[in-house]
């Protein structure tokens, strides 16, 4: 089978509180630390995959081995059609990832880059975003109409936060903030311009981030 990259999505909902100086009890020196579910193993997703379990705890302990445990899980903010993290667009970095069940969890320190401090003025502001996995790897389908499976030669890239509630309705929300069921789409959307704009154009002089 040919390898494709799958990017897959679903909702994130950070526990406990987010703030700027919680990083110091994971050994750094501080941070916006958030945790939450990452994935799921064993049911079928919004996108009507199935990644059965023994597959991800593989490849969660290829990811700690190489990328957590030497400080390197990075992410983008919005995924790219590409099997690399472009460090132009990192915002985060997973520091620590676990099992619950069939959930894999994970902590995740949101950086003091330019998409980190995008992602951190959304989170602030109680913009919806949700987590998107990355990675290379086959599909079967099963006999279940539009369900597929991801096979074995599935290899684990990042994770990625995302905004893209048309198309796959999976969405991330701080705990501390409760949503307003009167604000409309649009609203919320026209709200993420602004402050994408406002950090952009800091001074009065917008910045191009390539």
């Amino acid at each position: 089978m040919t390898k494709q990259l799958i990017v897959d999505y679903m909702q994130f909902k950070p526990v406990g509180s987010l703030t700027e100086s919680n990083g110091a009890k994971y050994g750094l020196p501080g941070g916006f630390i958030v945790q939450g579910v990452l994935q799921r193993a064993g049911t079928q997703n919004q996108n009507g995959r199935v990644y059965p379990k023994r597959i991800l705890e593989r490849e969660c302990v290829k990811y700690k081995k190489e990328y957590i445990d030497q400080h390197r899980a990075l992410g983008e903010l919005d995924h790219p059609e590409s099997s690399v993290v472009n460090l132009n667009n990192v915002s985060h970095n997973v520091l620590k990832i676990w099992w619950e069940g069939d959930d894999l969890k994970g902590t995740v320190q949101v950086l003091d880059t330019p998409s980190g401090n995008i992602l951190k003025s959304l989170f602030k502001a109680g913009i919806i975003l949700g987590i998107s996995s990355r990675g290379l790897g086959s599909v079967k389908e099963l006999r279940n109409e539009g369900v597929v499976e991801v096979q074995e030669d599935f290899e684990l890239i990042c994770w990625d936060f995302v905004s893209n509630p048309s198309t796959h309705g999976a969405f991330m929300k701080p705990g501390a903030v409760n949503e307003s069921v009167n604000k409309t789409t649009t609203n919320k959307y026209n709200k993420v311009n602004e402050i994408i704009t406002s950090i952009l154009c800091e001074d009065g002089k917008c910045r191009i981030i390539k």
